[in-house]
Protein backbone atom coordinates (compact mmCIF):
# COMPACT_ATOMS: atom_id res chain seq x y z
CA UNK A 1 0.00 0.00 0.00
CA UNK A 2 1.01 3.56 -0.94
CA UNK A 3 -0.26 5.57 1.73
CA UNK A 4 -0.03 9.22 2.44
CA UNK A 5 -0.21 10.05 6.77
CA UNK A 6 -2.07 13.47 7.46
CA UNK A 7 -3.66 15.38 10.46
CA UNK A 8 -3.25 18.52 12.90
CA UNK A 9 0.45 18.38 14.82
CA UNK A 10 -0.73 15.93 18.19
CA UNK A 11 -3.24 13.65 16.10
CA UNK A 12 -1.13 10.88 17.17
CA UNK A 13 0.47 10.15 13.30
CA UNK A 14 4.00 9.26 14.36
CA UNK A 15 2.38 6.98 16.32
CA UNK A 16 -0.22 5.11 14.24
CA UNK A 17 2.81 5.31 11.50
CA UNK A 18 4.75 2.92 13.38
CA UNK A 19 1.58 0.44 14.32
CA UNK A 20 0.48 0.74 9.98
CA UNK A 21 4.47 0.25 9.35
CA UNK A 22 5.25 -3.23 11.29
CA UNK A 23 1.89 -4.46 10.23
CA UNK A 24 2.05 -3.79 6.76
CA UNK A 25 5.67 -4.34 6.51
CA UNK A 26 6.32 -1.30 4.41
CA UNK A 27 8.38 2.11 5.82
CA UNK A 28 7.10 5.33 6.93
CA UNK A 29 8.98 7.78 4.64
CA UNK A 30 9.72 10.92 7.25
CA UNK A 31 10.44 13.83 4.98
CA UNK A 32 12.39 15.64 7.81
CA UNK A 33 14.71 12.71 8.05
CA UNK A 34 15.24 12.58 4.17
CA UNK A 35 16.45 15.94 4.02
CA UNK A 36 18.86 15.48 7.12
CA UNK A 37 19.54 12.43 5.01
CA UNK A 38 20.63 14.21 1.49
CA UNK A 39 22.17 16.50 3.47
CA UNK A 40 24.81 14.32 5.18
CA UNK A 41 25.11 11.98 2.29
CA UNK A 42 25.88 15.59 -0.22
CA UNK A 43 24.00 14.49 -2.85
CA UNK A 44 23.35 17.27 -5.40
CA UNK A 45 20.03 17.68 -4.03
CA UNK A 46 21.73 17.17 -0.51
CA UNK A 47 23.44 20.28 -1.37
CA UNK A 48 21.05 22.10 -2.91
CA UNK A 49 18.61 21.61 0.57
CA UNK A 50 21.26 22.44 2.63
CA UNK A 51 22.43 25.66 0.88
CA UNK A 52 18.53 26.95 1.52
CA UNK A 53 18.16 25.81 5.04
CA UNK A 54 21.18 27.35 6.11
CA UNK A 55 20.19 30.85 4.42
CA UNK A 56 17.21 30.37 6.13
CA UNK A 57 14.55 29.67 2.80
CA UNK A 58 11.78 26.87 2.78
CA UNK A 59 12.60 23.92 0.26
CA UNK A 60 11.02 25.09 -3.02
CA UNK A 61 7.49 22.38 -3.49
CA UNK A 62 9.69 21.23 -7.27
CA UNK A 63 12.45 20.46 -4.94
CA UNK A 64 10.87 18.59 -2.12
CA UNK A 65 8.99 16.03 -4.66
CA UNK A 66 11.73 15.53 -6.38
CA UNK A 67 13.53 14.50 -3.42
CA UNK A 68 10.34 12.61 -2.20
CA UNK A 69 10.60 10.77 -5.94
CA UNK A 70 14.08 9.72 -5.66
CA UNK A 71 13.85 8.30 -2.30
CA UNK A 72 10.39 6.56 -3.03
CA UNK A 73 12.50 5.05 -6.06
CA UNK A 74 15.00 3.12 -3.40
CA UNK A 75 14.30 -1.06 -2.59
CA UNK A 76 12.82 -0.72 0.80
CA UNK A 77 9.60 1.04 -1.24
CA UNK A 78 9.28 -1.63 -3.79
CA UNK A 79 6.16 -3.18 -1.90
CA UNK A 80 4.45 0.35 -0.34
CA UNK A 81 4.99 3.17 2.09
CA UNK A 82 3.61 5.51 4.14
CA UNK A 83 4.54 9.50 3.37
CA UNK A 84 4.51 11.39 6.77
CA UNK A 85 4.68 15.10 6.88
CA UNK A 86 4.34 15.42 2.97
CA UNK A 87 2.35 16.61 1.01
CA UNK A 88 1.79 19.89 3.13
CA UNK A 89 0.02 21.82 0.75
CA UNK A 90 -2.35 21.28 -1.88
CA UNK A 91 0.62 22.31 -4.89
CA UNK A 92 3.08 19.88 -3.08
CA UNK A 93 0.14 17.36 -3.72
CA UNK A 94 -0.51 18.33 -7.25
CA UNK A 95 2.98 18.22 -8.11
CA UNK A 96 3.20 14.40 -6.73
CA UNK A 97 0.56 13.30 -8.45
CA UNK A 98 2.20 14.78 -12.02
CA UNK A 99 5.35 13.09 -10.95
CA UNK A 100 4.18 9.93 -11.70
CA UNK A 101 4.10 9.05 -7.82
CA UNK A 102 1.52 6.13 -7.31
CA UNK A 103 -1.10 6.84 -4.03
CA UNK A 104 -3.24 4.54 -3.00
CA UNK A 105 -5.16 6.07 0.05
CA UNK A 106 -4.73 9.03 2.25
CA UNK A 107 -5.60 8.83 5.90
CA UNK A 108 -6.54 11.82 7.26
CA UNK A 109 -6.55 11.23 11.63
CA UNK A 110 -8.96 13.68 12.78
CA UNK A 111 -8.91 15.47 16.17
CA UNK A 112 -10.82 18.67 17.50
CA UNK A 113 -8.65 21.69 18.17
CA UNK A 114 -9.40 21.81 21.85
CA UNK A 115 -8.36 17.91 22.40
CA UNK A 116 -4.97 18.85 20.28
CA UNK A 117 -4.22 22.06 22.60
CA UNK A 118 -5.25 19.65 25.65
CA UNK A 119 -2.88 16.93 25.00
CA UNK A 120 -0.01 18.80 23.98
CA UNK A 121 -0.28 21.63 26.61
CA UNK A 122 -0.03 18.34 29.08
CA UNK A 123 2.58 16.63 27.81
CA UNK A 124 5.84 17.06 29.62
CA UNK A 125 9.21 15.45 29.27
CA UNK A 126 12.32 14.89 31.48
CA UNK A 127 15.14 17.78 31.80
CA UNK A 128 17.93 15.27 32.33
CA UNK A 129 16.92 11.79 30.61
CA UNK A 130 13.99 13.12 27.85
CA UNK A 131 11.51 10.74 29.20
CA UNK A 132 7.89 11.43 27.85
CA UNK A 133 4.91 12.11 30.13
CA UNK A 134 1.60 13.65 30.04
CA UNK A 135 -0.11 15.31 33.09
CA UNK A 136 -3.80 13.56 32.08
CA UNK A 137 -3.02 10.87 30.47
CA UNK A 138 0.37 9.35 32.00
CA UNK A 139 1.35 11.02 35.08
CA UNK A 140 4.89 10.75 37.06
CA UNK A 141 4.31 8.83 40.42
CA UNK A 142 5.64 11.92 42.15
CA UNK A 143 3.95 15.17 40.75
CA UNK A 144 7.07 17.05 38.55
CA UNK A 145 9.91 14.17 38.72
CA UNK A 146 10.83 11.74 36.54
CA UNK A 147 10.16 7.90 37.56
CA UNK A 148 12.75 6.87 35.80
CA UNK A 149 15.65 8.68 37.43
CA UNK A 150 14.33 11.47 39.20
CA UNK A 151 15.10 14.36 36.80
CA UNK A 152 12.75 17.90 36.72
CA UNK A 153 9.91 17.61 34.76
CA UNK A 154 9.36 20.26 31.84
CA UNK A 155 7.32 21.66 29.16
CA UNK A 156 8.72 22.04 25.77
CA UNK A 157 8.41 25.54 24.29
CA UNK A 158 6.62 24.70 21.65
CA UNK A 159 3.47 23.23 23.71
CA UNK A 160 2.05 26.20 25.45
CA UNK A 161 -1.19 26.92 23.82
CA UNK A 162 -0.83 29.59 22.25
CA UNK A 163 2.31 28.01 19.91
CA UNK A 164 -0.44 25.06 19.63
CA UNK A 165 -3.26 27.28 18.11
CA UNK A 166 -0.12 28.86 15.75
CA UNK A 167 0.46 25.69 14.69
CA UNK A 168 -3.00 24.63 14.20
CA UNK A 169 -3.83 27.68 12.16
CA UNK A 170 -1.03 26.88 9.84
CA UNK A 171 -2.40 23.43 9.36
CA UNK A 172 -6.04 24.44 8.42
CA UNK A 173 -4.73 27.01 5.85
CA UNK A 174 -1.97 25.33 4.23
CA UNK A 175 -2.61 21.52 5.13
CA UNK A 176 -6.08 20.80 5.29
CA UNK A 177 -7.41 21.71 1.82
CA UNK A 178 -5.08 18.76 0.44
CA UNK A 179 -8.35 16.98 2.05
CA UNK A 180 -11.05 18.28 -0.95
CA UNK A 181 -8.17 17.06 -3.78
CA UNK A 182 -7.78 13.52 -2.46
CA UNK A 183 -11.67 13.31 -2.01
CA UNK A 184 -12.13 14.01 -5.68
CA UNK A 185 -9.95 11.77 -6.50
CA UNK A 186 -11.39 8.98 -4.71
CA UNK A 187 -8.34 8.41 -2.20
CA UNK A 188 -9.28 10.02 1.24
CA UNK A 189 -10.30 8.08 3.86
CA UNK A 190 -10.77 9.21 7.73
CA UNK A 191 -10.16 8.09 11.29
CA UNK A 192 -11.55 9.44 14.32
CA UNK A 193 -8.50 9.66 16.93
CA UNK A 194 -9.76 8.73 20.45
CA UNK A 195 -8.24 9.25 23.95
CA UNK A 196 -7.43 5.52 23.35
CA UNK A 197 -4.26 4.43 21.64
CA UNK A 198 -5.84 0.92 20.93
CA UNK A 199 -9.23 2.77 20.06
CA UNK A 200 -7.52 5.06 17.36
CA UNK A 201 -5.84 2.29 15.87
CA UNK A 202 -9.14 0.04 15.54
CA UNK A 203 -10.54 3.21 13.39
CA UNK A 204 -7.52 3.82 11.68
CA UNK A 205 -7.67 -0.38 10.64
CA UNK A 206 -11.39 -0.09 10.00
CA UNK A 207 -10.96 3.54 7.86
CA UNK A 208 -8.16 1.12 5.48
CA UNK A 209 -10.06 -2.04 5.31
CA UNK A 210 -7.97 -3.74 7.42
CA UNK A 211 -8.93 -6.29 9.36
CA UNK A 212 -9.26 -5.03 12.98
Amino acid sequence: MNLVLMGPPGAGKGTQGEILSKRLGIDTISTGAMLRAAIKEQTEIGKQVEKLINDGKLVPDDVMVKLVKERLQQPDCANGFILDGFPRTTAQAEALTESGVKIDKVLSLEVDDDKIVERLSSRRECSKCAAPYNIISNKPEVEGKCDKCGGELIQRADDNPETIKNRLNVYHEQTEPIKAYYDKMGLLVTAKGEEKLEDTTSNVAKALGLEV
